[in-house]
């Protein structure tokens, strides 16, 4: 499936406390900082920012789309020692790009450094998109969860179509 046209994609590193993040982004022809409100996603456990490499474009038609690689997988530096610790490099990502509000879509174990980052950062985290993750008890008020069996076992390759035309229609409702 070839990304839509209006839709360049990058992969770039930036500084966190952990050293540096590798980060996928997408975003509109028209860089998307005017666009709806910025979306960050956040992969399982094990994995890396390349889980969602045919969902970033898809994602992206409409606002900008960050995808870091957490502290120690991929192509970034030192691992973080748990979710809380992900999240701040989650943070920092956000200071340094200047973002005043995002939304975050958790994967699996991406979910609790979703929870964490919107826990710790309530000003700047609008809405949750949690995927495939444990409920929480921990969970904020702002959050809603797409049940994994609605899709297939890997949604962001099997499925990113439909799935990109879920999320929106839940962040953008």
């Amino acid at each position: 499936m070839p990304k839509p046209a209006n839709v360049r994609t990058r992969r770039a590193y930036f500084d966190c406390r952990y050293g540096q993040l590798h980060v996928r982004t997408a975003f509109p022809a028209t860089g998307g900082f005017d666009e709806k409100v910025t979306l960050v996603c956040l992969h399982a456990a094990g994995a890396s920012s390349r889980q969602f490499s045919r969902f970033l474009p898809l994602a992206a038609t409409q606002r900008s789309v960050y995808a870091p690689d957490l502290p120690g997988c991929g192509e970034s530096d030192a691992p973080a020692t748990g979710a809380a610790d992900a999240a701040a490099a989650v943070a920092d990502l956000a200071v340094d790009l200047r973002l005043r509000q995002v939304d975050l879509l958790g994967f699996r174990e991406g979910c609790a450094v979703a929870i964490e980052l919107a826990l710790a950062r309530s000003d700047i985290v609008r809405r949750l998109v949690l995927i495939g993750g444990a409920p929480s008890e921990r969970r904020p008020a702002h959050t809603d969860n797409i049940d994994a069996a609605e899709f297939p076992d890997d949604p962001f390759n099997a499925a990113p179509q439909a799935l990109a035309e879920r999320v929106d229609s839940i962040l953008f409702r």
